[in-house]
């Protein structure tokens, strides 16, 4: 199979990108416009292989997508190319509507003209896989339910509402034209080669330096944390016996606070560093961000049952791993630090 990832230069995507030439069945391209939140060095481990092609170039640039489309001629597509830091778009929402809804509707655009050039065969097995966020379906109340793929959308943050609004264009390409797309929902990723200006590695590597460990609010927000390779393999999965038209919500069923969180890196970071310990006392709580949801959940019962995928790695084990892996690599972030990616955003417009 031929298979384009857009965003595979990011956190997820390069995970997904390498589960699929791991598989050893795979031409995988990747499309990428290496902004700020991509690193080349993500994917070191595939440069020179003959599966394997890259394409810098921009969602919303229809020729460069073209071009990709005509050159890899893929029998499947995984669209993660988006914004994704809920506290970059307070700062600054416009890039994420440019992207999210005008790159998801360039490539959806691209994907549908290239289907209709293929033999039928080729085309009836054309798949479009479109990645998303449980933050569509906006903020849970502590004793809710969680999220199913019945669930209402709600955003609340200019992130979320790009997404939501890239959702519905995947699902209108569907009913009205015919692509065949499958849509996902997922919770909190963590895992390597997540941008430091994220909670995990942000906390991890202020508390190597021995740096306070901020904390939004009362640290008190709950949600569904899921390892990224975990998710990849959840990706594949829908990928290969995913229905075209249905929505797979993937979750880790490990809901925990924020402060749990930090409070289990730090104990990680005890024991690597003993020196330093408790780094727990380097936690200190600063003003909320504007319309910070209290709780994101998932119910994954639906891609379980129906696609027997299961997150398989526990979140304890998972994230002391975790957190050694960004001891273990400085050379991967510190070039990614000159522009304060330490920084908490998102206080204010």
């Amino acid at each position: 199979m031929r298979v384009l990832v857009t965003g595979g230069s990011g956190f997820i995507g390069s995970a997904v990108a390498r589960a699929l030439v791991a598989r050893g069945s795979e031409q995988v391209g990747v499309l990428d416009a290496l902004t700020y939140a991509a690193n080349p060095a993500t994917l070191a481990s595939l440069e020179g292989r003959d599966d394997f092609r890259f394409f810098r170039a921009d969602v919303r640039d229809r020729a460069a997508v073209q071009a990709a489309f005509e050159t890899l001629r893929p029998q499947a597509v995984l669209h993660l190319a988006a914004e994704t830091h809920v506290d970059r778009s307070i700062d600054g929402p416009g890039i994420f509507v440019e992207t999210n809804l005008g790159g998801t509707q360039v490539m959806l655009d691209v994907a549908e003209q290239y289907r209709r050039s293929l033999p039928a065969a080729e085309a009836e097995g054309f798949r479009f896989v479109h990645v998303s966020t449980d933050e569509v379906f906006g903020a849970l109340e502590l004793d809710e339910a969680p999220f199913t793929e019945a669930s209402p959308y709600r955003p609340r943050s200019p992130y979320a509402a790009s997404k939501a609004g890239a959702d519905h264009l995947a699902r209108a390409w569907h009913e009205t034209y015919g692509l065949p797309v499958i849509l996902t929902n997922c919770s909190n990723n963590y895992g390597p080669y997540q941008h430091p200006e994220k909670l995990i590695p942000m906390i991890a590597l202020r508390g190597l330096s021995g740096d306070s460990l901020p904390v939004y609010g009362d640290g008190l927000q709950v949600r569904d944390w899921l390892h990224v390779e975990d998710h990849a393999e959840a990706l594949l999965a829908v990928l290969d016996r995913g229905v075209a038209g249905r929505t797979y919500l993937v979750g880790a069923r490990a809901e925990r606070t924020n402060l749990e969180m930090v409070a289990a890196i730090c104990s990680a970071l005890d024991e690597m560093s003993p020196a330093g310990a408790p780094h727990l006392r380097l936690v200190g709580h600063v003003p909320d961000r504007p319309g910070h949801d209290r709780r994101y959940g998932i119910d994954p019962t639906r891609i379980e049952t129906e696609l027997g995928w299961r997150a398989g790695r526990g979140l304890t084990e998972g994230l002391a791993a975790t957190v050694r892996w960004y001891a273990d690599h400085a050379d991967w972030w510190q070039p990614m630090l000159a522009g304060g990616a330490l920084a908490r955003r998102g206080q204010a417009r």
